[in-house]
């Protein structure tokens, strides 16, 4: 058996263990990946979509006036976001749920995951809702205390803001952006929280927020890399089925949909996954899971630093 020891958890560490987890157990819950595949291709066809009816077809007013009209579309439209985000809460469950116990050695197939949506379901997407609402909360009580700010300015005389400026709305937009990472980047084991230790709501959170402590840096890589990873590739391949779309392409246009989803979606599982393993380190890094984790079939066995020996680094 082979034995590593590691002193050192960056970005490249997690990125390295999640890579041969997923490649050593793809087999057992790719079928998992399949949840994903909604948000994968929605992420490529809606930009196309919208280019094609708004640009295409119909004036934007047309369109616009349309969807006003047209309650039944309107309708729908929000029914498929509903369920699009339902079913990518079901993937983050079942594959985190997955690459969990392949970490820790425990045997896992598609029914076993698929049948742990009995009991995670309703608490992950109360905490998603809960986070979401937090988030809205924080942000407006922000940007009044930034507006506050500004009028007292401008009463004062200090400031003179043009609020119908591009550099205002910019400000606002990277305001939001701002508290938007800085609270996903203490967030983001809270799904993993849910599926590990049974908490939701608040309480998987804040153990969130405690988990990340120490590890922030890493936090903010992952985020920030899976950001640009997933961002990059959704507007790559949407910009190239959109100009399929403009020349009347049809083939071209079916198989850049097809190639573009099926590869948002394996980064998208390997963002997930990446989660559940920076989530193992946080806990060996707070003392709470001095042990080997079996990496299941690979027969490759990882010993995770105690708090006494990590180092973090970005």
């Amino acid at each position: 058996m082979k034995i590593t020891q590691v002193h050192t958890v960056n970005l490249r560490t997690i990125l390295s263990e999640t890579t041969r987890i997923v490649k050593a157990n793809n087999t057992d819950f790719i079928a998992l990946y399949i949840f994903f595949l909604p948000l994968a291709f929605s992420l490529v066809i809606t930009p196309t979509l919208h280019l094609h009816l708004s640009g295409s077809f119909f004036t934007v007013d047309l369109f616009h006036n349309s969807l006003a009209n047209n309650q039944t579309l309107v309708t729908c439209h929000l029914l498929y976001i509903l369920i699009v985000y339902l079913l990518t809460l079901c993937a983050i469950g079942t594959i985190g749920y997955s690459t969990y116990n392949v970490f820790i050695g425990t045997p896992v197939n598609f029914f076993t995951s698929l049948k742990s949506l009995t009991f995670i379901f309703f608490p992950i997407v109360s905490t998603a809702i809960i986070a979401h609402l937090l988030l809205l909360l924080i942000s407006l009580t922000c940007l009044l205390f930034v507006g506050m700010i500004v009028m007292l300015g401008k009463s004062l005389g200090i400031l003179v803001i043009d609020y119908n400026s591009i550099y205002f709305m910019w400000f606002s937009i990277a305001t939001i952006i701002g508290i938007t990472i800085y609270f996903h980047m203490n967030w983001c084991l809270a799904f993993m929280v849910v599926v590990a230790e049974s908490k939701w709501g608040f309480a998987a959170l804040m153990r969130s927020w405690y988990l990340v402590k120490g590890m922030r840096s890493v936090s903010l890589s992952l985020l920030l890399y899976y950001l640009i990873c997933n961002g990059g590739m959704a507007w790559s391949f949407s910009h190239t089925v959109s100009f399929c779309v403009l020349r009347r392409e049809t083939l071209s246009f079916v198989l850049l949909t097809m190639f573009g989803s099926f590869f948002l979606m394996l980064c998208l599982v390997m963002n997930t996954a990446a989660n559940t393993v920076f989530y193992m380190y946080c806990k060996a890094f707070h003392g709470e899971l001095e042990l080997e984790i079996g990496y299941g079939f690979d027969h490759h066995y990882i010993n995770l630093p105690s708090s006494d020996d990590t180092v973090v680094g970005a």
